[in-house]
């Protein structure tokens, strides 16, 4: 039997056919993905090759087919074990707020390097907009124009009040998306939002900020009555970089790539070197002051250190 993996609760996987319907799975035996090391051998949105037991309720899977592409981040950055958050995916949406729990640039350019290095379109989508003030709303609009500048769409949406809802169902038809983000962002209000009938379970935060949090522990794909899915994953506290060399990272920046090749130095990183187109479009502000600074912050991660002793600055 083939089918793809929908929930994966770690010990179990949820594998539905063609048909629609839907086994219970074990892995057979402990086996990995050719060239991945990770925690999870088998992800949500993998296709699979499975064997039905006699119960004729639960199946073995014993092969993974091949990937189109695949999500993958570190638990920190100084780990060295890897998760694969899903796979086969056709676009990934970071959801984030500028209110509780405020999610930080440095989260967003993380993901968002991921995203680029593993060649899946990313948008932002700005949560929870109800609960901004002036400043906020300012902000907002900051970070908007940086990104879009960057080449990202920007979602500002309510969960609460439904704001700009369209934009995003429009964008979410007949795909498969992603939506990962810090625990509280209002994942799960925003797929309730998104698709009622799916009445995913939320908490409320205490006092005047009682909006949905999401209770997610475990991935799972959710069907979209307009076609399309939703996979939904558990709350982010911190996304370190896996699989990455780190003269690569540049590369994922799409407003450094775009300057980087009239460095006067191949090797250039842009950090100090004479000639370098970068830091000049950095004067002339073509590229953001705060992504600069998180490539920076990237750039001199600890985990380089750990993992690489090749890479020099000229």
């Amino acid at each position: 039997m083939v089918g793809v993996v929908i929930k994966s609760t770690g010990s179990w996987l949820d594998v539905e056919t063609e048909e629609g319907m839907i086994y219970n799975c074990k892995l057979k035996g402990t086996f990995r993905t050719k060239g991945i090391k990770s925690t999870n051998p088998v992800a949500v949105g993998d296709n699979v090759k499975f064997l039905i037991l006699d119960d004729n309720k639960t199946g073995l899977v014993n092969q993974i087919l091949p990937r189109h592409n695949y999500l993958v981040r570190k638990a920190t950055n100084l780990s060295k074990v890897s998760h694969i958050i899903a796979a086969n995916l056709d676009q990934v949406f970071i959801i984030a707020t500028l209110a509780l729990p405020r999610t930080s640039t440095g989260f967003i350019d993380r993901f968002l390097v991921t995203s680029e290095a593993y060649h899946i379109p990313a948008s932002i989508v700005f949560n929870k907009i109800d609960l901004y003030n002036r400043k906020l709303n300012s902000q907002m609009a900051e970070f908007e124009k940086i990104y879009s500048e960057a080449g990202y769409n920007c979602f500002s949406v309510s969960a609460i009040r439904g704001d700009n809802l369209d934009l995003l169902k429009t964008s979410l038809r007949g795909r498969r998306t992603l939506f990962s983000g810090h625990s509280g962002v209002g994942k799960s209000a925003l797929i309730n939002a998104i698709e009622p009938i799916l009445d995913l379970k939320t908490k409320e935060l205490s006092g005047y900020h009682k909006v949905g949090m999401h209770t997610t522990t475990f991935a799972e794909m959710l069907r979209l009555s307009d076609g399309g899915y939703i996979i939904d994953t558990p709350g982010i506290k911190e996304f370190g970089l896996s699989d990455f060399n780190r003269r690569e990272i540049a590369e994922r920046f799409p407003e450094i790539r775009r300057y980087m090749k009239e460095c006067r130095f191949n090797n250039c990183s842009h950090v100090h070197e004479p000639g370098c187109a970068v830091q000049k479009a950095l004067s002339e502000g073509m590229i953001s002051e705060s992504r600069f600074k998180n490539y920076l912050s990237i750039l001199n991660d600890d985990y380089w250190k750990a993992t690489e002793n090749d890479y020099r600055s000229t």
